[in-house]
């Protein structure tokens, strides 16, 4: 057995996609604000990037400190 998807899917790759026939589709405005919770995290990224830069420049501390001539 393959682990290609192409070749595992390939009985169903080219069928349209499932629409209900009890449901009408969301409009797509309603679907993104299901998700618009997780622009909490939107500041994440950042946060990550200042912590790790400041990480990185207490080891570049560390590195000079531990090559001083005593």
């Amino acid at each position: 057995m393959t682990d290609d998807p192409k070749e595992v899917y390939a009985d169903i790759i080219q069928l349209p996609p499932h629409r209900s026939s009890r449901h009408i589709p969301m409009p797509l405005a309603e679907r993104a604000a299901q998700f618009s919770s997780f622009a909490a995290l939107s500041g994440h990224d950042q946060a990550i990037r200042d912590q790790a830069e400041q990480h990185i420049t207490i080891a570049g501390q560390r590195d000079d400190f531990d090559t001083m001539d005593v």
